[in-house]
């Protein structure tokens, strides 16, 4: 197949960048800031996916050993005015992910939670045992004022680094050390609202994985997703959107992770991804199942169930 040069124009899909915006009577908001990185965030209790903000070049990935840069997660816990979170979970742990997720459980007092593979992320950063929290698919555990629950599901294919990390990976590291590990879904639920939402890091999925569980919104991961017969993307919805009955859905992990995150956001370009293809798909699934579509913006707290 031949590959288109260049990238996705943001601007031709300006008009769904529209997902509402807290006010301050939101009681639970949703903050993006890039890949699967979400903030969840009631005011007093927090948890946050991913905490990817280092975002190192495509010439140190491609040609270096890779680290977490501390000025730039501590730049952007600050821009989220973060200091405190109840848990850190990658969503899985590839380094477009889970680089920073150690770092960020450091920084802000969280507890590192995933599997195996998250677990020798941590254990390589040095956090302690007490604050590493290995759980298995179908658990559901509780940090803050959240129920959280891990569903086993798959990385879009092509997996380039697959297989689960066997022992400590302490950085700066091959960027191959980050192996994709356990691939989750996340179903959260929020005690004090009974609000509900699914997290969906990677564009994969497991048949019959979500059945009988419900949310009400989904952030949906769309990486790669482009370079998928159409096919596999309506499979993708239905075992995902519609397993879960969501009303609304917000699209993440389409931009560009080896752009720092103090400059403007884009699409990765075609020769990784079609966010255009994604979206002709998506669009037409969404109004189908009369489902409410968004792309998220950078940096804002939204509040999805309003």
């Amino acid at each position: 197949m031949r590959v288109r040069a260049g990238r996705p124009d943001l601007q031709d899909h300006a008009r769904w960048f529209d997902a509402p915006a807290a006010t301050a009577d939101s009681a639970l908001t949703v903050t993006w800031a890039g890949v699967t990185t979400l903030l969840i965030d009631d005011g007093s209790s927090a948890v946050l996916t991913d905490g990817f903000f280092s975002r190192p070049g495509l010439v140190s990935v491609g040609l270096r050993r890779i680290a977490p840069s501390p000025p730039r997660v501590d730049g952007c816990l600050s821009r989220l005015r973060v200091d405190r979170l109840d848990a850190v979970l990658p969503v899985h742990t590839h380094f477009d992910h889970a680089l920073d997720s150690a770092l960020v459980a450091e920084r802000t007092g969280a507890a590192l939670v995933g599997g195996t593979s998250a677990a020798q992320l941590g254990r390589g950063h040095g956090l302690p045992e007490s604050r590493v929290r290995t759980i298995a698919s179908g658990d559901t555990v509780t940090y803050g004022a959240y129920d959280l629950t891990l569903v086993e599901s798959r990385h879009c294919p092509p997996d380039r680094f697959p297989g689960r990390i066997e022992r400590p990976v302490t950085p700066p590291a091959k960027v191959s050390a980050y192996r994709c590990g356990e691939a989750w879904s996340i179903l959260l639920r929020h005690r004090p609202t009974a609000r509900s939402l699914l997290i969906v890091g990677s564009a994969g999925f497991v048949p019959g994985a979500l059945n009988g569980m419900r949310a009400d919104v989904a952030y949906l991961g769309v990486g790669q997703l482009g370079r998928q017969p159409e096919s596999y993307v309506r499979e993708y919805w239905t075992e995902t959107v519609r397993a879960v009955g969501a009303r609304r859905v917000v699209l993440i992990h389409w931009d560009d992770f080896f752009r720092p995150l103090h400059k403007p956001v884009r699409a990765l370009p075609y020769v990784a991804d079609d966010l255009d293809a994604s979206m002709r798909v998506l669009t037409r699934l969404a109004g189908e199942d009369g489902v409410a579509l968004h792309l998220p913006l950078l940096w804002q707290r939204a509040d999805p169930w309003s």
